[in-house]
């Protein structure tokens, strides 16, 4: 049974009791813990105080929260954080979701990350972290039966599949040795698992249309902690009802993301540390070699013309043309929650179906299994919708997408008339 060898896990509490044997593997890389660059002054704030709540901490106001999370720097810990994504997904004729798509990209024996980052759109996966500076970060994802394993130390990038004893590998480019800087190589959708990356996103996105509040206080993961209040104005489209972020009373650093839709129900994304300790990881946490017997892919090297833009042979430089072409026509109307990305598909490539055939209705036709047919001043097409994110697809070929309700796209389409 292909396992990841011992010496190479920590054993320290957050590494050994959770440890999986073999089955179904999942995937997702956590980035560096510190939260940064968020600039409080800049944020309509609502001057609310926390007094409420247990534990009973000092009262601090939202701009004293955000600002005391901006100036974390906890660049060493380790722990086990719980994901839990109810988004809705629509399912598809015959069984099976959206998001299964994503999940089959890549084949049952690859350990690439890019072709796991839709399998974590939907139940609940406890990951175990722990970073040591930028140059070390490690992340499993476990399931009852297997484990997936990203280890990043310094030049060095691996991937593991302990259910198919599958390895990736990868190495920063020269450019990155030279600057010193080895992070840029990580798979940019693969980051942001932990409530710290996240929760600097959302504030990163926080403007006048948006309510920011301290709501009391809370334990998590055995540390007192703020909660920050975050939700649209009154008036917004938005289907996102609030964002709540439990922060380190100690030192910062986001420990708990829940982002609830308006409709009410559970919450839609829910992501928090259920253990955590900010003192130095062993080094052997970081340690890799692959298995015995493990099948190893190698990603291309950065140098090579195949692999600069997306790091993979199978995506040439007309594939890359193509995909530029396609997102040439986007743009974004409105403006913060009720912001709706708009895409102008190439000769309404929207409304053609893969099997070539074309004309008004073509891709409404293929999504009316899991959408809704809509009508308005820009003629008709289908909504697609989650909890969170709605899609209009129009069949003349345009594209509107955001996280607001059907009307709000609908109002945008006829605008775009």
């Amino acid at each position: 049974m292909a396992r990841i060898r011992p010496t190479q896990v920590a054993d320290d509490g957050f590494w050994d009791d959770e440890r999986p044997s073999r089955g179904k593997k999942v995937a997702r890389y956590a980035a560096p813990v510190a939260v940064a660059g968020i600039a409080a002054a800049t944020i309509g704030l609502v001057p609310a105080l926390a007094s409420t709540g247990d534990p009973d901490l000092p009262k601090i106001s939202a701009q004293e929260l955000i600002s005391k999370m901006a100036a974390s720097d906890a660049q060493q810990m380790s722990g086990s954080v719980k994901i839990t994504t109810d988004l809705g997904i629509p399912s598809l004729p015959g069984g099976g979701s959206l998001a299964d798509l994503g999940g089959a990209q890549g084949g049952e024996e690859s350990a690439s990350p890019d072709s796991r980052l839709m399998e974590l759109v939907s139940g609940s996966h406890t990951l175990r972290v722990a970073t040591d500076g930028p140059e070390k970060q490690r992340v499993s994802i476990v399931e009852n039966a297997a484990e997936y394993s990203m280890i990043h130390n310094g030049d060095e990038i691996w991937a593991y599949d302990s259910g198919s004893n599958s390895a990736f590998h990868a190495t920063a480019p020269k450019e990155a040795k030279a600057k010193g800087d080895h992070r840029q190589e990580l798979p940019k959708d693969l980051r942001g698992a932990t409530p710290q990356e996240i929760a600097k996103t959302v504030l990163a996105s926080v403007d006048d249309t948006t309510d920011v509040t301290v709501d009391g206080t809370s334990r998590v993961a055995g540390r007192d902690a703020y909660d920050l209040l975050i939700k649209p104005k009154a008036d917004s489209d938005s289907t996102i009802g609030s964002v709540r972020i439990a922060v380190d009373a100690d030192n910062g650093v986001p420990l708990k993301f829940t982002l609830s839709p308006k409709s009410g129900g559970k919450a839609a994304i829910d992501v928090g540390y259920t253990k955590v300790d900010f003192g130095k990881p062993k080094a052997s946490t970081f340690d890799f070699t692959p298995p015995k017997g493990a099948k190893v892919t190698e990603e291309p090297k950065a140098d090579r013309p195949e692999a600069k833009d997306f790091g993979t042979k199978e995506f040439g430089a007309k594939d890359l043309k193509d995909a530029r072409g396609a997102l040439s026509g986007l743009n974004v109307v409105g403006k913060g929650w009720d912001s709706i990305a708009r895409l102008d598909t190439p000769g309404g490539a929207a409304s053609t179906t893969p099997g070539g055939d074309s004309g008004p209705g073509a891709a409404s036709g293929l999504l009316g299994g899991f959408g809704k047919e809509v009508k308005g001043d820009f003629g008709s097409g289908t909504v697609v919708s989650t909890r969170l994110v709605n899609a209009l697809l129009t069949d003349d070929g345009k594209v509107f997408v955001g996280a607001v309700d059907k009307d709000a796209l609908v109002k945008a389409a006829n605008a775009a008339k």
